[in-house]
This record gives C-alpha cells, sequence and structure tokens, in this order.
C-alpha cells in the first residue's frame, strides 16, 4: 500500500532517522512478515515472557518445480521464507527449554494431543488439518470457516499455555462457537 502523507504531519526531529523527504512524504508498506514473520523481534526485547501464535503455512517438497522463471523465484523466496520461519521456531522453543524466556509456541499445524494435558478442547487432527491448510487471502472469508478457525486457535492455545505457561491449572472455557 502507498501512502501520500503530508511532511507538515511529523514532529521534525522526533524520531532517530529518515525524517525528511521522501520518507516523510510517500511512504510504502507491505505486510509485516515480510520482516519479522512471527512478529517477534519487538516483544524478544522488551519482554521475559513471549507467546508466539503461529500460522503459517507448511512448506511441502515439490517434484515438478514450476521451470518458468517467475514462479520459480516465488517457490525460491517460499523457502527462504520458510528457512527463517524454522530457525526463528526453533530459537523460541530453545530459548523456553533453556529458561532463558518463559512461554509456551502453538502453530496452526499442531496436534494439540501432543501437549498431553487433561481436558483440552475436542480437536481431531483430521480437521485441524483441513483448517491449517485453508488458504489465506485478503478478501471476506465464509463466516462457519473463521469461527471454526477461532475456536482452533483457542483450542490450540488454551493446550499450550497449560502446559507450558500455567501448568496444572483447569480448562476454564469451551469452543466460543460450539456449533461449528
Amino acid at each position: 500500500m502507498e501512502l501520500d502523507l503530508n511532511e507538515c504531519d511529523y514532529v521534525p526531529n522526533s524520531g532517530t532517522g529518515l525524517q525528511e523527504p521522501p520518507f516523510t512524504t510517500r511512504v510504502v508498506l507491505t505486510d509485516g512478515g515480510v520482516y519479522d514473520n512471527l512478529g517477534l523481534e519487538t516483544a524478544w526485547k522488551r519482554y521475559q515472557i513471549v507467546l508466539v501464535s503461529d500460522a503459517g503455512g507448511v512448506y511441502a517438497a515439490e517434484p515438478d518445480p514450476e521451470p518458468e522463471w517467475f514462479n520459480h523465484t516465488r517457490r525460491v523466496f517460499d523457502l527462504i521464507d520458510n528457512q527463517v520461519r524454522s530457525l526463528r521456531k526453533r530459537q523460541v522453543i530453545n530459548s523456553y527449554q533453556r529458561s532463558a524466556r518463559m512461554g509456551a509456541y502453538w502453530g496452526i499445524w499442531t496436534d494439540i494431543a501432543n501437549y498431553q494435558v487433561s481436558q483440552s478442547l475436542p480437536c481431531t487432527t483430521a480437521s485441524t488439518s483441513k483448517l491449517a491448510s485453508a488458504p489465506t487471502r485478503l478478501k471476506a472469508m465464509d463466516e462457519k470457516l473463521q469461527n471454526r478457525l477461532m475456536n482452533w486457535g483457542y483450542a490450540v492455545s488454551d493446550a499450550a499455555m497449560r502446559k507450558h505457561v500455567t501448568a496444572g491449572s483447569r480448562r476454564q472455557g469451551r469452543h466460543h462457537y460450539p456449533n461449528r
């Protein structure tokens, strides 16, 4: 997205740099995931308890990659993104294991049974894998699918929190959209 702004909208010398045209008159924005896909950097610098919710997709092997340069380049970028995401995930989990940080990680592809907490909300691997495979896009999503995704997010975050942050606590709720 491109924003055309007025330089007078900024307080002079209130930042650490880039407070001059074209940075104060024309701003080009992109998805924050390009820089930090899990959104960890700011939280990591400021907090000891960091909760990570990863709704990223699974990168699969491609038996017959596209030879056309544009699609091949996109595939290379996807591979780089996957590697960075995997590295960040390992670093986060390792920091929890070393007690350098407290918190929990859960992902849309997580098998809720792996948390081994009592009374986890009912979520079959078959249904959650189907939800995890739902395509992401910048347009309206069917309300029923939205509700099912929110139920899944609530269930997996509840299990992760009760396993790693509030160990021994009891489940406090139920699916927010029980008929979904």
